[in-house]
């Protein structure tokens, strides 16, 4: 009986090991690469757009004490980081469903968080203007 091959930087996953996660990687037969590293690029792509509101809720939140302005930056600025983490979070998720039904051969999932996201984009840009305009005036 010979033993199985370990991981090697050729070969970093040893053939009869199971993958993790198995949600993902028990189902179905694995799909053309191609596809497979388009969904992560996709998820890495959402887990940045995450970060950067991240760092723009931080950058928000310094200025506005640094600069002794109202508390309500500091609600906005909560707000931007709350919405990165979900976002991060969402790539995960997204991530997940889509690598699953491209194993199976399904249909993709839409995505989900896009709405929340523009949503609160959209929300945090009307906030800061109406606030921008009121200390003009």
């Amino acid at each position: 009986m010979t033993p199985e091959p370990a991981a090697t930087p050729e070969r970093p996953h040893p053939p009869g090991a199971p993958r993790r996660p198995a949600s993902v990687y028990g189902v179905g037969s694995d799909p053309d690469p191609r596809f497979s590293l388009a969904n992560e690029r996709t998820a890495l792509a959402w887990v940045r757009t995450g970060l950067a509101l991240v760092a723009g809720g931080v950058a928000l939140t310094s200025v506005a004490t640094a600069a002794g302005l109202p508390a309500l930056l500091d609600v906005v600025a909560a707000a931007l980081c709350v919405l990165g983490g979900a976002t991060a979070v969402s790539a995960q998720l997204g991530w997940r469903a889509a690598e699953r039904a491209l194993r199976r051969g399904d249909s993709l999932p839409p995505p989900r968080a896009l709405p929340v996201l523009v949503a609160g984009v959209v929300l945090a840009a009307a906030v800061l203007a109406g606030y921008a305009v009121a200390a003009l005036g």
